[in-house]
């Protein structure tokens, strides 16, 4: 179906703005309202609903890994275009600021309505990360042990 391939290319380039750095090529196909959760308890994990602690996540997700880029494998997309569900699997690099190569794997779980997205749920190796942030945050970097980016519900 056209609609299907037309979202799995937009996923796929919300995740090519992320490799650029870019922040706002991602940001600006959320919708006002839009929730971004990431799964476990560390300074990445939580939930937010304002789009100020949504983009300010995504500083921080540069602050503690300033080239990650991901690898995107697969997108299902499910739906009509007023409820859809696309799951993007995907695999990253990165070098951390404390200069260790690292990888992970996961999945992120968007729902979109009417061309802009309403959810991003991301789901990874959260024992591998919670390792690597613990290791950054012993080489200096304040951002791998800060609180968590969390809006209230």
């Amino acid at each position: 179906m056209v609609y299907r391939r037309i979202v799995r290319g937009v996923v796929r380039d919300a995740f090519e703005q992320l490799n650029r750095g870019n922040i706002g090529g991602l940001t600006d196909k959320l919708a006002a309202d839009a929730r971004h959760y990431f799964i476990g308890a560390h300074a990445l994990g939580g939930r937010r609903s304002r789009p100020g602690s949504i983009r300010r996540w995504y500083e921080r997700l540069f602050q503690l890994f300033p080239d990650i880029r991901f690898t995107v494998h697969r997108v299902d997309v499910a739906g009509p275009p007023w409820r859809t569900l696309a799951c993007a699997y995907w695999t990253e690099t990165n070098t951390g600021t404390d200069g260790v190569r690292n990888d992970n794997e996961g999945v992120n779980v968007i729902e979109i309505r009417w061309g802009k997205v309403r959810r991003v749920d991301i789901y990874t190796d959260v024992a591998r990360l919670g390792g690597t942030l613990a290791r950054l945050a012993r080489a200096g970097n304040a951002a791998a042990s800060a609180p968590a980016i969390v809006d209230p519900d």
